[in-house]
Parts: C-alpha cells; sequence; structure tokens
C-alpha cells in the first residue's frame, strides 16, 4: 500500500498585506477556477499584488488576482487577471458586506493554498489601511528585533 504523503506545500502569501492592512478578522474561501487556472497554482505560478475583493449582486469576487497562463494549455488557457468568484456561506458574506461598508476597511487576500484534498483556497481578511506613522512603527519594530537577534548571535 503506497503512503498517502501531503506533497500540497503550496503557500502563496500577500506579503504588503501586513504591512499595509490591521487584520481584524480571518475567512477561508473557495475559488471558481478552470482546469488551466488549478495547474497554474499548483506548479506555484500565482500572484496576489495589487489584488482585492469586491461584494457585488450578494456575491464576493477576487479581483486583478494574477495566474500564470499554463504552459500546455493551448487555446482553452485562461486570462491571467480576470475576475474570480469566492465560495462563501451567506452569513460570512453579509458579515464581510457590512465591514466593507465601513470606512477606512477593505476585504483583502492574504494568501492562496492548497487544502488537504488538494483544493486551491483562498484566506481573505476584514482589514483596516494603516497611517503613514504605523507603517514606520513597524519598519521600526522589524528593525530592532533583526539588531537583537544579530546581537544574541555572537
Amino acid at each position: 500500500m503506497a503512503s498517502n504523503k501531503n506533497t500540497n506545500n503550496i503557500n502563496i502569501k500577500n506579503r504588503r498585506a501586513t504591512f499595509d492592512y490591521l487584520i481584524e478578522e480571518k475567512f477561508t474561501a473557495g475559488m471558481v477556477l478552470t482546469g488551466t487556472e488549478i495547474k497554474s497554482i499548483r506548479q506555484g505560478k500565482a500572484g496576489l499584488t495589487d489584488c482585492y475583493c469586491m461584494i457585488e449582486n450578494r456575491e464576493i469576487w477576487l479581483k486583478n488576482m494574477y495566474i500564470a497562463e499554463y504552459s500546455l494549455g493551448s487555446y482553452n488557457n485562461h486570462a491571467t487577471h480576470r475576475d474570480r468568484k469566492l465560495l462563501l456561506n451567506r452569513k460570512e458574506i453579509n458579515k464581510l458586506a457590512k465591514a466593507q461598508q465601513q470606512p477606512g476597511y477593505s476585504i483583502i487576500p492574504i494568501r492562496v493554498f492548497l487544502n488537504e484534498r488538494g483544493l486551491a483556497k483562498i484566506e481573505i481578511a476584514i482589514a483596516r489601511g494603516k497611517r503613514q506613522f504605523d507603517k514606520r512603527q513597524a519598519i521600526k519594530e522589524r528593525e530592532d528585533k533583526r539588531s537583537m537577534s544579530r546581537m544574541f548571535k555572537q
């Protein structure tokens, strides 16, 4: 009997999200993808830079997410920046809609990963934008942490 190892090590992160936003609450959603899109994600060829979520007609959509064209995808290939529908239950969509209407709050994607069944999932969050001084404070804390770790290594 073959061992059932979990080789789903795809974890595509939006590093800019934690720098630009304060994360309030996280949700995990499924994505409606075409065949060539999931194959590109399994190869790790996707990016979350400059993408965001919008609620339209009681549905949540992921806008501007980059998924590279599949190299073996001939004429069936997908558009790299098309809008993708996210799958959440009604209660979660209502909560996200309420948060999006508040000033200063956004719905942003944090990471894309494959679950234990091999399905592509996306982690989205209700986030509040940081001000410039908050960003400077985050940079200072990161640099302090680096310098402390260097001191203790010596």
